[in-house]
């Protein structure tokens, strides 16, 4: 018998070992066991503004090049326009109708079950660091800390407590790019004014260009944020061992973003990366909601998924191969709004829901004789009464609201809409040409508000059942909006008085 040399056993063991590894990372990467999570949000982001997401404006190299190493999703959406609905809903699962106040913003949370609490029960070690769930006050229902979890002041700190081999789980909200912004911080960024696209919803003049990269700058240092916590993953060698999922919670803080049902308030950026899992690379067509993070989270994590989590896991999207549409049947998304700021006449919401598929979006107001941006002269919904700081755009349109040119402008922005709003997608992207009345899109109307309606009624949703909930009288935990006390640029430019009185 010919021996064997040395260098051809050799490679003999090593052919067996390849194809050995080969086989276990193909199983592992169809039936992954219970990843680390790192998730991190920036704060009121639309989904169009990142390098990867085609914005040619911005730069944010390092959330791309974890894009090429991860999934993009294109239809990614909030469950509410607003901070603190959005995120109780990615905490339960649930549609903010079934949370109670928690649908509002400024609001308490309900004892129910959240994804946080599970994944620590099961051997997690939970932790989040900025907002979590929030603005709002936990603690008079019975939280004994915020619903997201243990909150550290720093990633190195919570990582202290992480026992050898315990999953992890890590929540960052980045203040960014939530106003105020820094004032003229493009400047030092590298923004080009007139590379900026801007919306044809809004105005396209200089003032508005400024605020539109002074947003642009803040998403930048968001970026930074992201490729620090990079890198510490990389210095504490768990890079390979964790999901990272970078996203935001609603939309941007401009009108018809921020506390909308348009797409400009709704549609967000999420990316999702573990190349050793998911194959890398993909764009996703699919959609997902915002409440879909929860039971995605406890599948990944071998965690049974509570009844009462109506959303669903997007676990067979993330470990499939494929891109585009994955699965035919997230063909659509449903988003629902109730009391943003304290805006109105004795703390009166402008309630909506809404239905967004590929072609159409389809909204429906519950009370249209009320201000949608909240009452004149403040229209507080956007920007936030204009307390503490300029907001440029919107004080322009305000400003200008009687010109030729900006009027149509600002009625989309701030005057009282229709109970229907019925848009088409592919022609109208921006939104701005309501069909709820065109005779040729009666189908089509018909067959959105039956589907919206149908779903509605359902999953219990008091403004389609005969149950009952009076979000308007709800308590709203920031005492302050409710005497607001405009800019003193805003008084001098519009002439306001110095004080108004919600309460009345």
């Amino acid at each position: 018998m010919k021996k064997v040399s040395l260098t051809t056993r050799h490679l003999f063991i090593y052919m067996i070992l390849f194809i050995y590894m080969s086989c276990d990372q193909k199983k592992n990467k169809s039936e992954p066991k219970r990843p680390n999570i790192l998730l991190l949000m920036s704060d009121n982001q639309s989904a169009d503004h990142l390098g990867c997401y085609g914005d040619k404006s911005v730069k944010t190299p390092n959330i791309d090049k974890l894009a090429k190493k991860g999934l993009i999703f294109k239809n990614a959406y909030c469950s509410a326009p607003s901070c603190s609905p959005a995120r109780a809903s990615m905490l339960t699962g649930q549609d903010i109708w079934n949370l109670g106040e928690a649908a509002n913003l400024w609001s308490s949370f309900p004892k129910v079950k959240v994804y946080s609490q599970l994944m620590e029960a099961s051997g997690y070690h939970i932790g989040i660091e900025g907002k979590g769930w929030g603005p709002g006050d936990e603690a008079v229902t019975g939280w004994e800390q915020n619903p997201g979890g243990t909150r550290y002041n720093s990633f190195e700190e919570f990582f202290n407590e992480v026992e050898k081999g315990q999953p992890w789980m890590y929540w960052y909200s980045s203040r960014d790019p939530h106003r105020p912004y820094k004032k003229e911080g493009w400047k030092n960024s590298g923004i080009q004014l007139d590379s900026i696209f801007v919306p044809p919803y809004l105005p396209d003049n200089i003032e508005v260009r400024k605020d539109i990269a002074d947003y642009y700058d803040e998403i930048q240092r968001f970026d930074e944020e992201v490729g620090s916590y990079i890198s510490l993953l990389k210095e504490m060698g768990e890079l390979e061992n964790t999901m990272i999922i970078v996203c935001s919670d609603n939309g941007w803080q401009m009108p018809r973003g921020l506390a909308n049902l348009y797409d400009f308030g709704t549609k967000i950026p999420v990316i999702i990366s573990w190349p050793d899992f998911f194959t890398p690379g993909r764009e996703i067509e699919d959609f997902i909601n915002i409440k879909d993070f929860a039971p995605t989270f406890l599948e990944l994590a071998g965690i049974t998924k509570p009844k009462q989590m109506n959303a669903q896991s997007f676990v067979d999207i993330l470990t499939s191969e494929k891109q585009g549409v994955i699965n035919p049947q997230r063909d659509h998304v449903i988003m629902a709004r109730e009391r943003h700021a304290f805006v109105r006449r004795g703390g009166l919401g402008y309630p909506g829901r809404a239905i967004r598929t590929n072609d159409y979006l389809f909204i429906k107001n519950y009370e249209p004789e009320r201000w949608p941006a909240g009452d004149p002269p403040l229209y507080g919904d956007v920007d936030a009464h204009m307390l503490h700081y300029d907001a440029p755009t919107k004080i322009y349109m305000l400003k200008n609201k009687n010109s030729q040119d900006i009027k149509p402008l600002f009625d989309l922005a701030f005057s009282k809409r229709p109970e229907y709003e019925l848009y088409n997608i592919k022609e109208d992207p921006f939104q701005m040409n309501n069909l709820s009345q065109v005779d040729e899109y009666k189908p089509i109307f018909e067959a959105l508000l039956s589907k919206l309606n149908t779903y509605l009624v359902k999953t219990n949703d008091p403004r389609e059942t005969e149950l009952e909930f009076d979000w308007d009288n709800t308590h709203y935990y920031k005492d302050r909006d409710k005497k607001p006390k405009p800019s003193k640029k805003a008084i001098e430019l519009l002439g306001l008085d110095q004080e108004y009185n919600y309460l009345d």
